[in-house]
């Protein structure tokens, strides 16, 4: 056999199954969209409407959401249909695998590892932000030195790496305690951000919406450069419904619970990120919204400070419950790693007692809180987007062979349309995915270069298929 014959070696279904029967099935389907709504709404609704507003699609920046939530459903219903036929830990790395051969795979879960390691990090420094700025209306002033890293001037960024602890040692009680806490969190969030659009709509200024799409702003192909940048962008705020298909190895009937905890995910979110823009940029004229801090921006502008501190408190609540959600990703994507030999195999070991993937668990908060304590993320921050686009795009084109696999056949959730929607999807992946910068394409296209050096230099030696 030669090494690209192996390379392209497909795992079989049955051998994850067995492989993942030692974690305890016990997620429902809400648990599942506490879950994914507790990443989707984290950082992203309190700074992306602001910023794409202001910098790529003024009012418009509400469709640029509706946009991106309704190709992330089409995305989420490749994800719920492979669930549905794979119910295995592991997510895009294991389709993958499974469907184009055991290097596309590993290339699928590289480029996510990232996503998620990425995410954690951003989000934790975005919280840290965020405490500093709730700490400076009680007169509490932390020095600058523990509030950033050593490329802003700092020592070490201590909110954002002792956030990644705290969940840490939640995620450690185990999966129902875990998930009680994330259920909380998520419904006292979504509740603040009601609060907002409700109470804000009553101070909205229709002139604000004039012009909806500014003509700064057309560019490209028929004026709509700035939206299709925006959308690229916005992408980003839909990280987390693909972050439940690798929890499939702990969900009661994945066969119907993860379609129904994707789409239910991608429905919610979709709704409030509209909605939040809409009210967001009535309130404030879109020019003013290029802050980090845009809801509590618009609300001390017109005068309402006390409220300005809740939704503070609101996205506070969105962030914690969002790196819970991605650290609790992120550490099963690592499992799934150590478990096929890509990476050693103790971090593929299942704690007897907790039932947790703890060797995985404890790696990726180390790399995570590195990345969050010392690194200033903002120049990598459409990174997280390249692996997620790279994911959606091989998932879309694999529901096309995904059902000509005989062995492979299923009761469960399928994509509607076939095989116009799955192939719309993934080639709408491929066009937003050249929409980043080209710098991020630059340092994306290193990070898979070591990827394949890792693959060949160690993995395709130590995996359980060879």
């Amino acid at each position: 056999m030669s090494i690209f014959t192996r390379a392209f070696k497909r795992e079989s279904v049955n051998t994850y199954i067995k492989a993942d029967s030692h974690m305890s099935r016990v997620l429902t389907t809400r648990d599942l969209i506490g879950l994914g709504v507790g990443t989707v709404i984290g950082t992203g609704i309190f700074i992306l409407p602001g910023h794409e507003a202001a910098q790529h699609a003024g009012p418009a920046v509400a469709v640029a959401f509706l946009i991106a939530a309704i190709f992330s459903g089409l995305s989420g219903m490749a994800f719920a249909e492979f669930s549905s036929a794979m119910p295995v830990a592991g997510s895009a790395y294991s389709y993958g695998t499974v469907i184009y051969g055991e290097i596309i795979g590993w290339l699928l879960g590289w480029s996510l590892i990232l996503e998620y390691f990425l995410a954690v990090s951003a989000i934790a420094t975005g919280f840290s932000a965020y405490l500093g700025n709730l700490l400076t209306i009680f007169n509490i002033h932390i020095p600058k030195a523990l509030m950033s890293g050593p490329m802003e001037g700092g020592v070490i960024n201590l909110f954002a790496v002792l956030i990644i602890l705290l969940v840490t040692v939640i995620l450690s009680r185990g999966l129902n305690a875990s998930k009680k806490i994330e259920n909380g969190a998520v419904i006292l969030k979504v509740a603040i951000l009601v609060l907002f659009i409700v109470g804000g709509s009553f101070f909205i200024k229709h002139t604000n919406y004039v012009p909806f799409y500014p003509k700064e702003f057309q560019t490209g192909i028929g004026g709509l450069g700035g939206l299709s940048a925006a959308t690229a962008s916005i992408i980003f705020a839909f990280l987390g419904f693909d972050t439940i298909a690798a929890h499939a190895a702990e969900v009661k009937n994945p066969q119907k619970t993860m379609a129904r905890g994707i789409i239910g995910t991608v429905i919610i979110s979709a709704l409030l990120y509209v909605l939040f823009s809409i009210v967001l940029t009535g309130i404030v004229n879109y020019k003013k919204l290029g802050v980090d801090d845009p809801a509590a921006f618009a609300l001390q502008s017109i005068h309402q400070t006390q409220f300005a501190v809740v939704i503070t408190v609101g996205a506070l609540i969105g962030m914690f419950t969002a790196i819970l959600a991605l650290i609790y990703a992120s550490s099963r994507l690592t499992y799934s790693f150590g478990r096929d030999g890509l990476l050693p195999r103790s971090l593929g070991k299942i704690s007897a007692g907790s039932h947790l993937p703890v060797n995985a668990l404890i790696l990726a908060i180390i790399i995570e809180s590195i990345f969050a304590g010392l690194i200033p993320l903002n120049t990598l921050a459409n990174l997280i987007n390249a692996g997620t686009l790279l994911a959606f795009m091989f998932i879309n084109f694999g529901i096309l062979i995904l059902r000509r696999r005989k062995d492979l056949s299923h009761d469960g959730f399928k994509v509607p349309g076939y095989p116009v929607i799955p192939f719309i999807a993934g080639v709408i992946s491929f066009i937003l995915l050249t929409q980043l910068p080209s710098e991020t394409l630059e340092l994306f296209a290193v990070w898979v270069l070591i990827g394949i050096i890792w693959y060949f230099a160690y993995g395709i030696h130590h995996s359980k298929l060879s």
